[in-house]
């Protein structure tokens, strides 16, 4: 059964035309309750549909940035498949913008990794347009005992490579191993530690790199 917006006046529907067992743009002409009449864009031909109103909830949404969160709330169709590690666009008085489902919270603080949206009570999610990444810069001599952890800041997008030497501002340093995070559902294994295995700064956990800046040894 095909659905539609209340706002809608273009929807997907087969044409019983030039499209039986495929789909086409039509153009909704009138309609009396949930009988349409439409107009195939490809062919013109016109014909009658039934199309059922599609049901939205209203969930609420918490977003963590870096450390910190704010809740916010989406319009979801009431029978759509939420999982933890899908990405949606969430419209905030803020900004717009790009977040991913961490946890899915049901009545009585369950929590899911999947749930049909009108059992979710709030979708946990984290931004993933600009995301903050740990690094763990090891001395190229081996000594645990001089690491040290910085932090960076980077389009979600922004690739780390196994192999590869990277620059900011005044570190520089080259990646031995990924860690993955447990919502980057893309990677089946939570650890990268192959030549040019490559990972999303919005999949990353935390990166493990040797140092190339030498003076930053010099203290010690």
């Amino acid at each position: 059964m095909t659905r539609m917006s209340e706002t809608a006046e273009r929807v997907a529907l087969s044409c019983p035309s030039c499209a039986p067992s495929g789909q086409t743009v039509h153009e909704v002409l009138t309609e009396t309750g949930a009988q349409y009449t439409v107009k195939c864009t490809e062919c013109d031909h016109t014909h009658k549909t039934r199309i059922e109103e599609e049901r939205t909830i209203d969930a609420d949404v918490v977003v963590s940035q870096d450390g910190e969160s704010f809740k916010s709330s989406a319009e979801v169709p009431a029978d759509e498949d939420l999982a933890v590690g899908e990405e949606f666009v969430l419209d905030t008085p803020e900004a717009l913008m790009t977040v991913r489902i961490t946890s899915l919270e049901l009545d009585q603080q369950k929590r899911r990794e999947q749930a049909v949206a009108e059992d979710v009570e709030t979708i946990w999610t984290r931004e993933v347009d600009n995301v903050p990444v740990n690094v763990t810069v090891n001395p190229r001599d081996g000594s645990n005992d001089h690491s040290r952890s910085i932090k960076v800041y980077v389009p979600g997008d922004f690739e780390f490579t196994v192999g590869e030497t990277e620059s900011f501002g005044e570190d520089e340093f080259t990646i031995k191993n990924i860690a993955v995070r447990d919502d980057a559902v893309a990677h089946e294994f939570k650890k990268r530690d192959h030549e040019g295995d490559t990972v999303a700064a919005k999949d990353v956990k935390r990166v493990y790199a040797w140092d190339e800046n030498t003076t930053a040894w010099s203290a010690w």
